[in-house]
């Protein structure tokens, strides 16, 4: 039974890290203003990475040009998926 608890919070955790880098790449495309965000390769990670990251923007407004719910939001996902991987291994140790 242990198996898919470990499945899964190893599944889990390679999901956040690959969403965390896509998110770290977006971050850094955005101090390049002449980026087109229409163009297909930054539209890809504009669609992956625009709903969360608006999340945040929503409730912090930019301070001096600079936006500070990035910083906020990577903060958040790292948290949380920290979160829910302890509780998944709290899960597979009362399995047993």
């Amino acid at each position: 039974m242990a198996l898919p608890f470990s499945l899964l919070a190893n599944t889990l955790a390679q999901f956040l890290n690959i969403y965390m880098l896509i998110l770290f790449i977006r971050i850094l495309l955005s101090w390049f203003p002449t980026i087109n965000w229409f163009d297909p390769p930054f539209s890809i990670l504009s669609q992956l990475t625009d709903p969360y990251l608006n999340l945040f923007r929503s409730f912090i407004p930019p301070l001096g040009g600079i936006d500070f719910s990035a910083i906020i939001a990577i903060f958040a996902l790292q948290f949380g998926s920290q979160i829910i991987i302890a509780l998944l291994g709290s899960m597979q140790q009362m399995a047993f």
